[in-house]
């Protein structure tokens, strides 16, 4: 299902219309469909039925909490990042026993809390970092379990700063380093390995890189059940990738293809960390045309939005495609940037694009913001977050509201010598 398309020359996300929502609650505006979450979920469920397996969705592309529920009672468990994407992930309904929590920097604070509420187990990336769980765990009385993040040292051919799975990133553990990191959970009482992890990077076009990425762990997987490290999970992370312009990424049937014949003979639970492919395409980011200039050497279309909104383009280049809300017949071509009204040249959304004749007061889509927009947003230049709606059908929600200017502010504190200059 393509959740948003022109009906008698208005762009509908399922059944509502842009310019509605664009009314009643004002630009710019994220606005994503329930539907296609869902649909794309089950679409990946479905491809994986062959071998048992849990797909965790994560929450850092897009951890609003109506996104976070539609998905979790669609069956999805958590991928966590954070206390935060944690909390969230509860406040949303999710069982604990769903939930991973990964990331290289997790503060005691944090792994007390997942400790408490009793999480699935912790992907981790370093001895101090087992010791610091080892450690809370017996504060607590329990165990904490874990899987190990292994750096294959795979170049998944993507962009440099979304790239994960080299010798050359933060991330995760080269092969021997996990194998040693294992060996020595056996001799502490309170830490349980219970899986394998890794994560190669985002917006992969191909399995190929996690078949090569698997080939590489299968014979530590095997290793270790012969050193009595009995595992149950085979988690192969995320960072399938989606169409964001002419891009032909795999399908979810031609993924699990690829990967099934890889992590079969294992017989581990197989899980996922998909974010981007669920959530990517179920979203677009709202906004009004305010001005068009027109210079000697350009045409500038300024919208409402702007990078502090989605900053995708400004850090990666990336592209997302711009539609106009009302599609305008018979209009002539026009190459223009669009670009925001922040203080920055890189405050652009497309530089050198062809759009049909774009007029004052008119509503642009930028398409495919779903991921890692409202959740990349800042209030830079004090400008407060916009809000979020959801479609289902032919009703929509608020489930974000507009940040005031009163809430911007709320948590800054005028110090008490006032206006005093010594």
């Amino acid at each position: 299902m393509d959740p948003f398309v022109h009906r008698k020359g208005r762009m509908h996300c399922e059944d509502v219309d842009l310019a509605l929502i664009a009314q009643n609650v004002g630009t710019p505006a994220y606005v994503y469909s329930r539907t296609a979450l869902i649909e794309r979920f089950g679409e990946l469920d479905k491809a994986l039925a062959p071998v048992p397996h849990m797909i965790l969705y994560s929450a850092k592309a897009n951890g609003n909490l109506a996104v976070l529920q539609t998905l979790i009672n669609a069956g999805a468990g958590i991928d966590v990042v954070s206390g935060g994407e944690l909390h969230a992930a509860l406040r949303a309904g999710a069982d604990p026993q769903k939930i991973v929590f990964a990331g290289v920097g997790k503060t005691i604070t944090e792994i007390e809390r997942a400790l408490e509420v009793g999480i699935l187990f912790f992907t981790i990336e370093s001895v101090a970092e087992l010791e610091r769980i080892a450690a809370a765990a017996k504060r607590a009385k329990t165990v904490g379990r874990f899987a190990v993040r292994v750096n294959p040292d795979v170049d998944p051919d993507t962009h440099e700063y979304i790239t994960t799975g080299t010798s050359r990133n933060k991330f995760g553990l080269d092969l021997e380093s996990a194998r040693a990191l294992y060996a020595r959970s056996l001799t502490i009482a309170d830490v349980e390995a219970v899986g394998v992890q890794m994560h190669i990077g985002s917006q992969l076009m191909s399995p190929a890189p996690y078949v090569q990425a698997i080939g590489k762990l299968v014979p530590l997987v095997e290793d270790l059940r012969g050193r009595g490290v009995e595992l149950t999970y085979f988690d192969i992370g995320g960072g399938y990738g989606i169409r964001y312009n002419d891009e032909r990424p795999a399908t979810a049937e031609e993924f699990a293809e690829a990967i099934r014949p890889a992590v079969e003979p294992l017989g581990l639970t197989l899980l996922l960390e998909p974010g981007r492919f669920i959530a990517g395409n179920a979203g677009v980011l709202l906004t009004r045309v305010e001005y068009v200039k027109r210079t000697p050497s350009k045409t500038f279309v300024v919208v409402d939005a702007a990078m502090n909104d989605l900053i995708r383009p400004a850090l990666y280049g990336a592209h997302h495609r711009i539609e106009l809300v009302e599609n305008p017949a018979g209009r002539p071509a026009q190459r223009v940037d669009v670009v925001g009204p922040i203080c920055e040249s890189g405050d652009f959304f497309a530089q050198a694009i062809e759009l049909p004749e774009v007029r004052e007061g008119e509503l642009l889509a930028l398409m495919s913001a779903g991921a890692y927009s409202a959740v990349m947003g800042s209030t830079y230049n004090a400008r407060p977050l916009p809000p979020e709606v959801l479609v289902s059908g032919a009703k929509y929600r608020i489930v974000r509201t507009r940040q005031t200017y009163q809430q911007l502010f709320s948590t800054q504190v005028l110090p008490s010598w006032g206006t005093q200059t010594k």
